[in-house]
């Protein structure tokens, strides 16, 4: 697997957005959304379903859970303010996606089929693609929004342990490579400290 970088600039991330708002690309901006805000991995990203998001009545649900499929844990994904603006749009521009609580959320848009989900190669040559139109350089892929995730969450003051628990990860010392947190860095806190 090749490593690939979270999106660190937070007006990179408003850009991304207001270029998918401006070319009407809302399910790539519910996409890419709920991905930065969910700590999703793509495998299960690309799994979700009307019901999901919406519940028996038609309203916004406040959270949902799933079933991760690469580790077979829980994982609760809390439907914040930035998902819910995404998915207000992406409802007013597919208001036949909730036909069936079944269909995908992420559907073929050529198709207009909402009983497949795109695939993980389109999305990736989306994230890949978004990320280039705006001028990010560096390694991107669709681990990056798992990625910027967990890069705001510990630049917010998250504790690690927390951090680790959200993505679902074995170990402190994996999450602390998985965020590119170095040794050198840690030195550097126990300086500052200097209690």
């Amino acid at each position: 697997m090749n490593f690939v970088e979270p999106i660190r600039d937070r007006k990179r991330i408003a850009q991304i957005k207001n270029q998918l708002r401006g070319q009407g690309r809302y399910r790539d901006l519910l996409l890419f959304t709920v991905g930065i805000n969910s700590a999703l991995r793509i495998s299960d990203l690309l799994r979700l379903r009307v019901h999901h998001f919406i519940d028996e009545h038609k309203h916004i649900r406040r959270r949902f859970a799933i079933k991760e499929e690469k580790r077979g844990k829980r994982q609760e994904v809390v439907i914040n303010d930035s998902i819910r603006e995404a998915l207000g749009e992406y409802l007013a521009a597919y208001p036949v996606v909730t036909s069936d609580p079944d269909n995908y959320v992420f559907f073929s848009v050529k198709a207009n089929n909402f009983r497949e989900p795109i695939k993980r190669g389109q999305a990736w040559k989306f994230i890949t693609g978004i990320c280039a139109d705006i001028g990010l350089r560096g390694n991107f892929g669709t681990h990056s929004l798992r990625k910027t995730w967990g890069y705001h969450a510990r630049m917010s003051g998250v504790d690690l342990a927390l951090i680790m628990y959200k993505l679902n990860h074995a170990s402190l010392a994996y999450t602390k490579r998985y965020l590119g947190i170095t040794d050198d860095e840690l030195e550097e806190v126990v300086k500052r400290l200097n209690l």
